[in-house]
Order: C-alpha cells, then structure tokens, then sequence
C-alpha cells in the first residue's frame, strides 16, 4: 500500500473509532489493530494521538463541508437553500452510526488548556459559520454585512443545538424545531 493509502486509512479508522467511542476512550493500540498495521507504521505516519486527533478532526470537517455545500447547492435559491442545512442534518441524523458533533465529543474529553485541538475546532466551527454567511448572502438581499453576521451566527446556534438535542435525546424533534424556529428569524 502507497504511504498516503496507509495514512489515509489510519485517519478513517481512527476517525470511526474516535466518533463512535469518544477521543480518550479509544487508545493507539485499538487504532493499530483496527488498522491492520504494526506501531512503527502509525509512529511513522503520526507522532502522536494528538496529531492522529487533529487529522480526525480535519478529515471529519473537510467532507461535512464538502458534501453540506452540495446539499444546499442542490436545494432552490432564497429560504429553502438556507433551511436545507437542517434537511442534511436530519439525513446525517437517520444515519445509523450518528453520535452527534464530532467537535463539540472532542472539545469535551480535552483538557482546557489543549490550545491545539481547541483551535482546529474554532476553525471549523468558523468554518460552517462562513460557510452559513455565504448562504445568507446569495439568498437573501437588501442585507448590511453586520446583519449577514448577525443572522448567520443565529442560524448556526440553532443548528448546533438541534445537533446535541438530537443526540441527547435520541430523537429528530430538535432537528424540526430548529428548522422551524430558523424559517421564523428568516422572515
């Protein structure tokens, strides 16, 4: 297998196991066996769990943007193309392997002081904020940039509440009363 296959299926399997079991609950060796590969070939690729988290991290992130961007773009222009990223969540919710927000099961099992890890985290989530402002933008006119600010860091609470409510309660309910509640502010 070519060196990048190799780390590419470190990261899957460690992203299925971090996601799945939580960050501190899964240890290197259940990375090694469930990758099917010796200690020296993860050490050669990562040179630590906090590095193995942080390319979780970013390859958990790189495809929810990916294909949430694809969903949305799919949808018709105005309110509809901003309140399908709930429509996404609601798909990803019926998932069988879904256990709500990968960032926000990692940022809790981190010590405060994890400044790296909690910086990935911010980016992403800044990430999806942008990503939610641009909606905004190309679907809703007559706007100041403060108020595309404004409305977009709303959309974006409703929609990360409605994520942990959904997995805290093992029901879709949050995921429909978020959209409503985001079909309100967007009128």
């Amino acid at each position: 297998m070519k060196h990048s296959e190799v780390k590419n299926s470190i990261i899957e399997t460690a992203s299925f196991l971090f996601y799945k079991n939580g960050y501190n609950a899964t240890g290197i060796n259940e990375i090694i066996a469930e990758a099917g590969i010796a200690k020296a070939t993860l050490y050669n690729h990562f040179k630590s769990k906090e590095e193995i988290c942080l390319a979780y991290l970013k390859h958990k992130n790189v495809n929810f943007l990916s294909d949430i961007e694809k969903f949305t773009a799919a949808k018709p222009k105005r309110k509809e193309q901003i309140l399908a990223i709930f429509d996404f969540l609601q798909l990803f919710y019926q998932d069988k392997d879904f256990n709500g927000c990968w960032c926000i099961k990692t940022v809790a099992e981190i010590p405060k002081d994890n400044e790296l890890i909690r910086s990935e985290i911010q980016t992403q989530k800044n990430d999806f904020i942008t990503l939610i402002s641009q909606l905004v933008t190309s679907n809703l006119k007559n706007m100041t940039k403060e108020e595309i600010n404004s409305l977009s860091r709303k959309i974006y609470l409703i929609y990360e509440s409605a994520v942990g409510e959904s997995h805290l309660h093992q029901k879709d309910w949050p995921i429909q009363e978020g959209k409503s509640l985001c079909e309100l502010i967007l009128k």
